[in-house]
């Protein structure tokens, strides 16, 4: 890694999960390992299970394991079969850690094709093992297509121009590097909308990401497993990265906070509804001005916790 790995909005999220000595604690998203650190230096004898579907992930989990005074074990999957996997095994947790978005660690693998600022195969898969790429999508995709990813993943103001010049483009030769993307998208995008505030291709490079990782099918298939392996009492934390990301985390705990469901109107409550959860924090938690500075990547960062009052029924 080019830049030191900095885990986002550490501070916050040790505060409100408050490990405790013999606890365990699925991180589901181990990256490089530095949520898992501060976690694991909190439990004591306790148990750290680490998920994550990228090798290289793997690798860093290799490394740090040794360190550590907590049992500890890598499961090498994306979040859903990895929660799958314990809610089979029957493993119930204190605390769940959902890191999500891409790791530093990714970005700064500038081969891996993630970042538009480095010249690079266009890759963007989290798992190398994936069929589809973003090279794949670019090269392949049905225009209309193209422009509902940018769209809808990317809030890309101009998905359509994008998607036609993508298409035009490669009508001539294959759209192979980050680069030769990058100059595709800035030539499709309005003079002064290139020069704003931002880099042009950033949301497209977000929403290609976000497709050939299905990033918002899986959290939208972690977020209930996840709660299913919380014990009583036990939080579910999740860091998202933007907007997409922070409103299914929002409404799926939100709907779990939610009480009495009857008509305003009914003199008493007919349905019997109890919240399933507290909200630790009401809002968003976001990054300090000073986390910021230190650390441009936290910028967009939005942390959510929620803690379980009532098991599972049924």
């Amino acid at each position: 890694m080019t830049i030191p790995h900095v885990p986002v909005l550490a501070g916050e999220a040790i505060e409100l999960l408050d490990p405790q000595p013999s606890q365990t604690v699925v991180d589901c998203t181990f990256g490089a390992g530095g949520h898992a650190r501060l976690l694991a230096g909190r439990i004591g004898a306790g148990n750290l299970i680490a998920i994550d579907r990228d090798p290289i992930a793997a690798e860093r989990f290799a490394e740090l394991a040794p360190e550590l005074s907590c049992a500890s074990r890598f499961i090498r999957a994306s979040f859903v079969d990895g929660l799958q996997q314990l809610r089979d095994e029957g493993v119930r947790a204190e605390l769940v850690l959902m890191d999500l978005g891409m790791s530093s660690m990714q970005v700064d693998t500038w081969q891996r094709g993630f970042s538009y600022a480095y010249d690079a195969p266009l890759d963007m898969r989290m798992d190398p093992d994936l069929e589809l790429s973003a090279h794949d999508l670019v090269n392949t995709a049905e225009p209309r297509h193209l422009e509902t990813i940018f769209r809808d993943l990317g809030e890309e103001r101009y998905a359509r121009q994008i998607a036609r010049a993508i298409v035009r483009a490669r009508g001539r030769a294959e759209i192979e590097s980050t680069t030769k993307l990058v100059d595709v998208i800035s030539s499709a995008v309005p003079a002064p909308a290139r020069f704003a505030a931002g880099h042009p291709a950033k949301r497209v490079f977000q929403a290609l990401r976000i497709a050939v990782n299905d990033e918002l099918g899986q959290l939208d298939a972690a977020l209930p497993l996840a709660w299913s392996l919380l014990a009583l009492h036990g939080k579910l934390a999740a860091i998202s990265f933007h907007s997409l990301e922070d409103r299914r985390v929002k409404r799926f705990l939100a709907a779990r906070a939610q009480g009495c469901i009857c008509p305003p109107d009914l003199p008493i409550c007919a349905c019997g509804r109890e919240p399933e959860a507290e909200l630790v924090s009401r809002r968003a938690i976001a990054p300090t001005p000073g986390e910021i500075a230190a650390n441009p990547r936290a910028q967009s960062a939005r942390l959510r916790v929620a803690s379980k009052l009532r098991e599972d029924q049924g």
